[in-house]
């Protein structure tokens, strides 16, 4: 199957093709250094932004793909969750080419383009897996089952991971996104120079908590007289180091201990890693370090299938229409779909 995958959930515009299962082109057209002054994304600009991109992104991803329109077999879009604006934008260009070209569709869950990608890179790794998908608008924990189906064992009861890292960013004045510049700076200070809380679940769950960790790094700020929301920021002193090293450490260690807690539960062979923070490289050491120690398969999702991408949906959506499950013209977004 030739299939045209496209992203448009938040603030990056994406197309890519797949032939079959193997990436023929993956082009991300990224909205970052618009929203950058905002510390976030900003829905109205990211919606103006992919209607402006997305003839161009798909016109891009056929010419590396080296295939025309008429050649497409399938067309797959994330339908949620997301920013309506945004996804309404990908769903309306997918619906046309379906019809114009005469060929099925249908809408993918982002989460399950998370879930997957993994399997992109590795269609090896055994099953069943556990894959923990962090990012800035999602943390959850899904265990992939024998015959791959889905299931989703913990979910963030309120800020994700990547959310918690970019509010951080922005109140110490770093810019968006958050995370690749508090991983750079992280290195350089003192991962135990702060004690910052971890959330505990009271109902027992493995759910995951960040809105605490992020309101203690608030106070810290508030208490030791540091400088808050001041963009661009001074240069980062020891003090902003350590916290941000802090922050970090407690950050990681929570999404590895759930994990571990969940890989072990459920008695895995496989443990994988993606989303967007699968970028942090204390994460993917970390966890690489117990997979090895607990004897598991390990995989991170390499960059280009971390972040938003389409490859991750064509992907996805392959998998939906072999199995029969193509939408009609009246799929609409939905901002708030479950997976």
């Amino acid at each position: 199957m030739l299939i045209l995958g496209i992203e448009t959930s938040c603030d990056e515009t994406a197309a890519a093709v797949l032939r079959d299962g193997k990436i023929l082109s993956n082009v991300v057209s990224s909205q970052a250094k618009i929203h950058e002054k905002y510390g976030g994304v900003v829905p109205e600009l990211a919606s103006r932004h992919h209607v402006e991109n997305i003839d161009i992104v798909l016109d891009l991803a056929l010419k590396e793909a080296s295939v025309k329109l008429s050649d497409l077999e399938a067309v797959a879009v994330t339908q949620g969750p997301g920013l309506v604006g945004s996804l309404l934008v990908g769903i309306s260009v997918a619906k046309s080419l379906s019809y114009v070209l005469g060929i099925p569709f249908t809408g993918v869950n982002h989460l399950e383009g998370h879930v997957r990608s993994p399997f992109l890179e590795n269609p090896d790794l055994p099953l069943p897996a556990v894959c923990l998908v962090a990012s800035g608008g999602h943390t959850s924990l899904y265990v992939v089952r024998q015959d791959g189906s889905c299931a989703c064992v913990a979910r963030t009861r309120d800020d994700a991971a990547g959310e918690a890292f970019d509010k951080v960013a922005k109140l110490m004045g770093l810019g968006y996104p958050g995370g690749p510049v508090i991983d750079r700076l992280a290195r350089e200070g003192n991962p135990d120079a702060v004690r910052l809380p971890k959330a505990r679940m009271t109902d027992g769950t493995l759910d995951f908590s960040f809105s605490g960790l992020k309101t203690a790094v608030l106070r810290y700020v508030r208490e030791n007289s540091m400088p808050e929301n001041a963009y661009p920021a001074p240069p980062p002193d020891a003090r902003v180091k350590d916290l941000l090293a802090s922050f970090q450490k407690a950050a990681v260690d929570y999404l590895k201990e759930n994990t571990l807690r969940v890989a072990r539960r459920e008695r895995v062979p496989t443990l994988c890693l993606a989303g967007g923070v699968a970028c942090n490289t204390r994460l993917r050491a970390e966890l690489s370090e117990i997979a090895a120690r607990e004897n598991w398969r390990f995989h991170a999702v390499s960059p280009s299938l971390a972040l938003d991408n389409a490859a991750m949906i064509a992907f996805a959506g392959s998998r939906k229409l072999a199995r029969g499950e193509a939408d009609d013209l009246a799929l609409n977004a939905d901002p708030n779909l479950a997976f």
